[in-house]
């Protein structure tokens, strides 16, 4: 236990509390020479308590406290901008340790308040109707970065404010930083020193990468697929890097072998372009895709962004869409769309077009 002391104190660089899980925090406490419950009462004060210093641990002695501070930090983000919509959707741009920024969403609606966040800044995907995806990957968020948007977003809150919902469809695909993404889950699932969430109400939504869809049923959340097209054609054309991945035979095969439990059910999401994938056609197509999952089916009209080619389908057509699909039995929502005007709506998320910026940027909030 001197050794370990000794090598604890040897480190030029002070441990970073947010970024160590359950066992690291065990470890980093075992060297401390502390009592195992130590580990419960630090993960406490940073998740529960959203702690931005260690002085604040009031349960630790003063001397546990000056020997844990002599040691690690807590190093919250503290660039962060916020842009108000209209509709009173917040985004918040939170700049990361190495410059690079990710972008989560705060979304109200009626009694609910969703989060929507990211996993990586940009994306490994080229969906054509994605403003993430003409960015490319940067890299993947790490699990504390994760946690970073939803502890930020919560110190955003007005007094009378609760989020109850979170989903993962922000900036990048969930799928393609699958660890990163089932520890940050753990920690919002934590009873004992997490967030406490249900995993009922949260959501994580997948482009279409069928054979990590295994990997979400254990984590016992939502899961969402964007089907966005109903041929293979359509699909390579619209999503080309996933659905070489994994055709839409091999996707909605995989969907019929997820272990639903028998209370839940999927969601399919289905951007409409119009005059591209809006048609009669390509309603009746999707009813038989999804023919035989337990399931819902939810409607993203395009968001439109500068620079793209497609564009958002009229409320006639959109409701024409949803009444094939809904007259064959099946539930069928179409999502509104919030914070347009901020570029925080589906599918807007990552670069700011130069000739949108300053629009954007008049709408700003003060800082975080």
């Amino acid at each position: 236990m001197d050794y370990e002391r000794d090598s604890l104190a040897s480190h030029t660089v002070p441990a970073n509390l947010l970024a160590l899980d359950e066992e690291g925090m065990g470890r980093l406490v075992q060297q401390f020479g502390w009592p195992r419950y130590r580990t419960g009462q630090i993960m406490r004060w940073l998740y529960q308590r959203r702690a931005k210093d260690i002085n604040q641990m009031t349960d630790l002695g003063h001397a546990e406290r000056t020997a844990l501070a002599s040691q690690a930090t807590i190093p919250r983000v503290t660039g962060c901008t916020v842009f108000r919509s209209i509709d009173h959707t917040r985004k918040l741009v939170l700049t990361l340790s190495d410059g690079l920024t990710v972008e989560t969403v705060l979304i109200p609606d009626e009694n609910r308040l969703t989060l929507c966040v990211s996993t990586q800044v940009g994306c490994t995907l080229d969906c054509g109707f994605c403003l993430t995806g003409t960015m490319g990957l940067k890299r993947n968020l790490k699990p504390h970065e994760i946690m970073e948007q939803v502890l930020t977003a919560q110190d955003r809150l007005d007094p009378s404010e609760r989020i109850t919902n979170l989903v993962f469809m922000g900036m990048g695909e969930p799928l393609a930083n699958m660890e990163a993404l089932s520890e940050a889950i753990r920690r919002l699932t934590n009873k004992r020193w997490g967030l406490g969430w249900s995993p009922r109400r949260i959501t994580v939504s997948t482009a279409g990468l069928a054979a990590r869809l295994k990997d979400i049923a254990p984590l016992g959340v939502n899961l969402a697929i964007s089907l966005n097209a109903t041929t293979d054609d359509q699909r390579a054309s619209l999503m080309p890097a996933v659905n070489g991945i994994a055709s839409l035979r091999t996707l909605l095969a995989a969907c019929r072998r997820y272990p639903l439990p028998p209370t839940r059910r999927l969601t399919f999401e289905y951007v409409l372009l119009a005059g591209v994938n809006d048609h009669a056609d390509d309603a009746r197509r999707l009813i038989k895709l999804v023919r035989g999952i337990a399931c819902k089916i939810n409607l993203i009209p395009f968001n439109e962004f500068p620079g793209n080619p497609f564009r958002r389908p009229s409320e006639g057509d959109i409701s024409a869409f949803q009444t094939i699909v809904r007259q064959a039995g099946l539930d069928v929502f179409v999502r509104k769309s919030r914070g347009r005007d901020v570029l925080g709506a589906c599918g807007q998320l990552g670069n700011l077009a130069p000739q949108y910026a300053e629009h954007v940027l008049t709408q700003i909030e003060p800082r975080c």
